[in-house]
């Protein structure tokens, strides 16, 4: 009898110990990571294969085709009667660099514990993101109410160019809108007070690992759809 009940103290001391070392239930965590890190890490990695299956395509049909169409003209701003090659582009990723920087800002005040800067970082990166939907809506509605452009069909060149332009902005802008809407949750937690009552920060950091990763992916598409 004696001994049973030392076999239980033990398995229950070992149980308690194996809790505190981890919040993951199966005990110790693997790779040394928060879950909440760990999902989000394997999140990037399956969407990260669905871009760049995008982007695999899109240089092959394109490689395939003789002559594509001419970026340059297409997404070009008329400002005192000269045309301006790309500048809605680049400004477009001048936003979305810029909203990389804030977001950095706000993961390292979280890291400090200062809300009132992490809330005013995340604003401000909620800001440009909007922007930036903004100015993808203005160049949607350019290319389909003036020059009628669809995914079947444009009138610069081959029709899968009207396919992979919706296809890959429109991918990619519906994370960035999802990315909005996910800081707003997040900056709205840590206004709250909900992380300081927690004794962590690390959503902050977590949701600074998607915006990044939609960051990266625009350049990908910047380089490859319209400079190549």
């Amino acid at each position: 009898m004696m001994v049973h009940q030392r076999g239980e103290e033990t398995m229950s001391a070992h149980v308690q110990v194996v809790e505190s070392r981890s919040p993951w239930a199966g005990g110790i965590s693997p790779f040394g990571v928060s879950w909440q890190k760990l999902m989000m890490w394997i999140f990037i990695l399956s969407d990260a294969f669905i871009f760049g299956s995008f982007l695999v395509s899109y240089a092959t049909s394109r490689a395939s085709v003789g002559t594509w169409v001419d970026t340059g003209k297409v997404f070009a701003l008329h400002i005192g009667g000269t045309e301006v090659p790309l500048l809605l582009i680049a400004i477009m990723t001048f936003i979305l660099v810029s909203s990389s920087g804030t977001m950095a800002l706000a993961v390292a005040n979280a890291y400090e514990r200062n809300k009132r800067a992490t809330v005013r970082y995340l604003t401000l990166t909620i800001l440009l993101g909007l922007t930036f939907v903004g100015c993808q809506a203005y160049e949607w509605t350019h290319l389909i109410v003036d020059y009628g452009v669809r995914p079947w069909w444009n009138p610069f060149g081959p029709p899968q160019f009207g396919a992979y332009f919706f296809t890959l902005t429109g991918f990619h802008g519906l994370h960035v809108l999802s990315g909005v809407i996910y800081l707003a949750v997040i900056a709205r937690q840590v206004a709250r007070g909900v992380y300081d009552r927690r004794g962590s920060y690390e959503a902050v950091e977590v949701a600074g690992l998607y915006w990044h990763f939609v960051d990266l992916i625009w350049v990908f598409i910047f380089t490859m759809f319209y400079l190549f």
